[in-house]
């Protein structure tokens, strides 16, 4: 048996988004719920709900769809013309699709093609809520543990990094890079690959956010210890007092790992190279090459900030990888 991923594995785009396009072309009234949608989209890109929740409030939409299964039928006759060629052309007849998209989109489909077997997310089709666990990661294994003879599976197809679990239970496996499946064991993610996963990631926008509340923090404690201390002493005083704030909201919102003592005393520790770094490049910009001084402060928090994120993320937050 052959296992799948189905967006931009055997299927070019995400029949998701795809879906949600179509229904809205033809009835625009379901953008009656892009406020519910954007909330929960907020809400998931700073960390506040798990992306369960978060899809929850973007197929709320289906709430308005008088007949789901009309549409989908209707759907996939005008866009099955987006499944990939190297799919169909050895497609069998006991393969798996195993997707986090929803269960209810992709059967219609896998009725077409003939596909017997599909594990996808649960979701009632009516009301947009989850009837279990998204279908993504880790999860996928659980679920097909749970429905067939993981041994069964002699390859599996994916698109994306995130279904290594499912890989290693393949006896090989392959990863679809432009359209074309590569050997799992020859792929080799380039620096720019490593560096768009650091810093496109909604872990990356939290550390701005709280970035800019710790710099505020800064300011704020400085000049309250000023009027009690010299300068210098208070500048030291209020850096270290918005420190602890910012470790605070990092480990709640940015990275969701528990408070310690020890992650605390890492936490400092991965911003001695923010501070050197932001007076060596003042020193350099302002002293050396004459910039004004807001200029150099500028120029010292842009390139300070990517370096304390990799430290915070690699060295004080490192989590270790989850296991299937």
């Amino acid at each position: 048996m052959n296992a799948y991923d189905f967006d931009k594995c055997i299927y070019a785009k995400d029949s998701t988004l795809d879906f949600y396009a179509y229904c809205v072309k033809k009835h625009p009234n379901l953008l009656r719920y892009v406020w519910r949608q954007g909330w929960g989209f907020l809400l998931y890109a700073m960390g506040l709900i798990e992306k369960t929740a978060f899809k929850e409030r973007f197929f709320s939409f289906l709430q308005g769809v008088d007949d789901v299964g009309a549409e989908t039928v209707a759907f996939w006759g005008s866009h099955r013309q987006h499944l990939r060629s190297w799919y169909l052309s050895q497609r069998q007849a006991g393969d798996l699709i195993v997707s986090a998209s929803p269960e209810f989109l992709l059967q219609p489909l896998c009725g077409l093609l003939g596909i017997p077997r599909l594990i996808a997310s649960r979701v009632d089709p009516k009301t947009g809520r989850f009837l279990g666990e998204n279908c993504y990661g880790a999860e996928k294994v659980r679920r097909v543990r749970e429905q067939i003879d993981a041994a069964e599976i002699d390859a599996f197809y994916s698109d994306s990094l995130s279904d290594q679990p499912m890989a290693d239970l393949a006896k090989e496996s392959f990863l679809v890079v432009k359209g074309v499946p590569i050997p799992w064991k020859d792929y080799r993610t380039t620096s720019w690959q490593k560096a768009k996963r650091h810093f496109l990631s909604f872990e990356f926008l939290r550390f701005l956010i709280i970035g800019g509340i710790n710099t505020l923090n800064g300011v704020a404690f400085s000049y309250l210890f000023s009027l009690m201390l010299t300068p210098q002493v208070a500048f030291v005083c209020g850096y270290l007092a918005s420190l602890v704030i910012s470790y605070l909201l990092n480990s709640f919102f940015t990275f969701h790992q528990p408070l310690s003592f020890g992650k605390m005393m890492k936490f400092f520790v991965s911003y001695i190279p923010h501070f050197l770094i932001q007076n060596a490049v003042v020193y350099v910009a302002c002293s050396l090459l004459g910039f004004p001084p807001l200029a150099g402060y500028i120029l010292a928090a842009v390139i300070g900030i990517p370096v304390t994120f990799l430290l915070l993320k690699l060295f004080t937050f490192r989590s270790k990888p989850k296991q299937p």
